[in-house]
């Protein structure tokens, strides 16, 4: 009897501490292009493993190989971010060396730790509902949200930054890692969601609620534009903007944003540019009835800030972040607070949106029960 597949994949993810540890140890193995190509025919076979586990099933979604492939890097982070924080030793060294040497920065780390604890976890969940037959399109989104503001964060941030001008063949692996969550979110977006079906009654009476009716909804909204304001103002500050609030700010209270990694510079470019706007959108989806795009688009942000926010306040923190570009102490509150409030707001809207779907949901016949479902 095999076992579930959810186990099969666990079982194939640890066994990369210890294709890690024998290739430590094979200095032939330690140069750069063999360590790229040695990656490559890893993550190859591994697919190959994960096909086995699936060889009785009759129909395999094809994104149960993304989350499975992406499982056994996941242990490869932790095992990075284990090592770097001196829990294990005897891993890594050979790949900071010829492979990826920005991957002992702090921000890399706190990279890590979330793809080991946090990504794998939702994994794991995944796929388990996945061979069950269950729903498992919102647990997607939420990875994918949180990939994708990775990558964009880590790729720019390696190439423009200090580590730049050493680049290695094996940095090249992150190419199908940069792609494959975007794919991911294409599929996830394209299908249909379960919604409950409510009556024309009860959705017309709570849309045509004023915001001002809605407290939650009100409060919400002011934290949006707050959280809106703070991203301006700090992708002004990392463009050098002249102004002293400015100068203060970095110097004052988040010199991180100045550090030479740069991966602090570009998320903050990345909420400008990007999150910002998205906020916007939210703000007025929150005051107009049946924008059902609400639902999946704020579980998605919510994935994304806060892996986005994990690594910055993490890194800003860490002991591998030099002295002088961590939070002064006599400063710790007020921008630890800050930034937690800005991780916290996407998951409480993306929670009011799921919890309470009504305001968002288009008008349907009457005479359906909220017993049955529809998709929408």
């Amino acid at each position: 009897m095999r076992p579930p597949v959810e186990v099969s994949v666990l079982i194939v993810s640890l066994l990369a501490p210890g294709v890690l540890y024998t290739i430590n140890n094979i200095p032939a193995l330690q140069e750069p292009l063999p360590i790229l190509g040695l990656g490559m025919f890893i993550l190859g076979f591994v697919l190959l493993l994960l096909r086995l586990t699936v060889s009785n099933q009759t129909k395999v979604d094809p994104l149960f190989y993304v989350f499975a492939e992406f499982s056994f890097t996941c242990m490869v982070g932790l095992t990075n971010a284990l090592e770097q924080d001196g829990f294990i030793s005897g891993f890594m060294g050979f790949y900071l060396k010829k492979g990826e040497p920005h991957l002992s920065t702090a921000y890399a780390v706190m990279m890590s730790y979330w793809d080991g604890i946090v990504h794998f976890i939702l994994f794991l969940n995944i796929i388990h509902r996945m061979f069950r037959g269950k729903s498992y399109r919102s647990l997607g989104l939420l990875w994918a949200g949180s990939s994708i503001a990775n990558q964009i964060v880590h790729i720019p941030g390696v190439v423009i930054g200090k580590y730049g001008s050493n680049i290695r063949p094996g940095f090249w692996r992150n190419v199908p890692f940069f792609l494959a969550p975007f794919w991911a979110a294409s599929v996830l977006f394209s299908r249909p969601r379960e919604m409950p079906v409510v009556t024309a009654d009860k959705i017309s009476a709570e849309q045509k609620k004023g915001l001002l009716f809605r407290p939650i909804d009100l409060l919400l909204s002011l934290m949006l534009l707050g959280a809106m304001a703070f991203s301006v103002f700090r992708g002004f500050v990392v463009l050098d903007c002249p102004l002293d609030t400015c100068f203060t700010y970095i110097y004052q209270y988040e010199p991180y944003l100045k550090d030479p990694v740069v991966f602090p510079r570009v998320m903050m470019l990345v909420y400008l540019f990007y999150a910002m706007p998205l906020m916007a959108f939210f703000t007025y989806g929150l005051r107009t009835p049946g924008c059902s795009w609400m639902l999946d688009s704020t579980i998605f942000f919510a994935g994304a800030m806060a892996q986005s926010q994990w690594c910055h306040i993490g890194a800003s923190q860490h002991s591998r972040t030099p002295y002088t570009y961590r939070v002064p102490a006599d400063k710790w509150w007020p921008v630890i607070t800050l930034n937690v409030l800005l991780a916290a707001l996407p998951a409480l809207l993306a929670l009011r949106c799921h919890a309470n779907p009504v305001y968002f949901m288009k008008p349907v016949p009457e005479g359906q029960t909220n017993k049955e479902k529809k998709k929408n």
